[in-house]
């Protein structure tokens, strides 16, 4: 199975280009949306090259989600961990996105293999902003601590007015994804690919993977919220998050995976359904072929061509 990547694609090549060609001073103003409905602007002027400027545009959240400032919790000390001198945090933001950065290029490290994963981590802005509070959590999962405010059930977007469930406990976090479709066909695939993704967990191949549980109920530590934010027609999915799964390099990983798990899961109903298509299609054409065959030679009748008849006559009829 596929897992998205964390840099943006396009991103990535946009500030590899611009890093190359700083000399030429190209006058850049891009535009695009991203999967989840996360939007990109990037501006720089023929003025100042080395100056780029980033705007983010994040999910709505919906109420009970936590967000500071129109950021997630936790976002704007994360960004400035990962990008420190170069990136300056513009307040307030361009009209109609969460955050603009101004990235200074110059400030970027001289060598080249160094360079090269640093644009790669600010490609991943997504990641750093979107992932903040999971990734409080999942530090203090790590040393097995808990902060005063994070002790208790947190709700953090990941889709539009959409939002997923954290249960923070110094030994494990229990992650809780209300799985909802708009499409009628979407739903029945996708709720047989959560319940194989719970029956592939119990494989012995997978048996340090999280613990995973499927529910067409919300289960009982969703007690108490808004009923609105339970509006599941696929299930709801749990995992169960333990130390050794956040444990040095794999904390950015289990971050990632399950800020886009929901992404996920959409991408896989997708290829799923193309897939049984184009099955269904070439059995469609193998049966059509297989009644070609079965249909009987039918004998063409040979044309004659017209030959004139004459009647001898006698003497007698002359």
């Amino acid at each position: 199975m596929l897992l998205l990547q964390s840099p943006s694609r396009y991103l990535q090549q946009i500030l590899s280009d611009r890093v190359q060609s700083l000399d030429k001073g190209v006058e850049l103003d891009c535009n695009w949306v991203e999967f989840d409905d996360v939007r990109f602007h990037v501006q720089a002027s023929v003025k100042n090259p080395q100056i780029l400027l980033l705007s983010v545009s994040l999910p709505i959240p919906p109420p009970e989600a936590l967000f500071v400032g129109g950021l997630p919790f936790g976002a704007l000390e994360a960004i400035k961990a990962a990008y420190g001198v170069v990136a300056q945090i513009i307040d307030p933001p361009r009209d109609g996105f969460n955050l603009t950065m101004k990235l200074n290029l110059s400030k970027l490290p001289p060598k080249e293999e160094n360079r090269e994963p640093f644009l790669v981590k600010i490609a991943s802005v997504r990641e750093v902003v979107l992932g903040a509070p999971l990734r409080v959590i999942m530090e203090n999962l790590a040393s097995r601590s808990l902060t005063p405010d994070m002790d208790k059930l947190l709700a953090l977007v990941h889709r539009p007015n959409e939002s997923f469930f954290l249960v923070p406990q110094a030994e494990k976090v229990t992650v809780i994804f209300p799985m909802r479709f708009t499409d009628s066909t979407d739903t029945i695939v996708g709720t047989s690919f959560l319940q194989e993704l719970v029956e592939a967990r119990r494989t012995a191949g997978l048996s340090n993977a999280p613990s995973c549980r499927w529910s067409a109920s919300p289960p009982k530590e969703l007690n108490g919220v808004a009923e609105e934010a339970l509006l599941a027609n696929a299930g709801f999915v749990s995992f169960v998050i333990l130390p050794r799964h956040v444990e040095g390099k794999k904390l950015e990983r289990t971050v990632w995976n399950l800020s886009t798990f929901h992404a996920y899961v959409s991408y896989h109903i997708k290829c799923s359904e193309g897939f049984m298509h184009t099955r269904m299609r070439r059995r469609v054409e193998s049966l059509i072929e297989a009644l070609d065959r079965t249909r009987p030679d039918v004998e063409v009748p040979k044309k004659v061509g017209n030959k004139a008849s004459f009647n001898r006559l006698s003497l007698k009829d002359a």
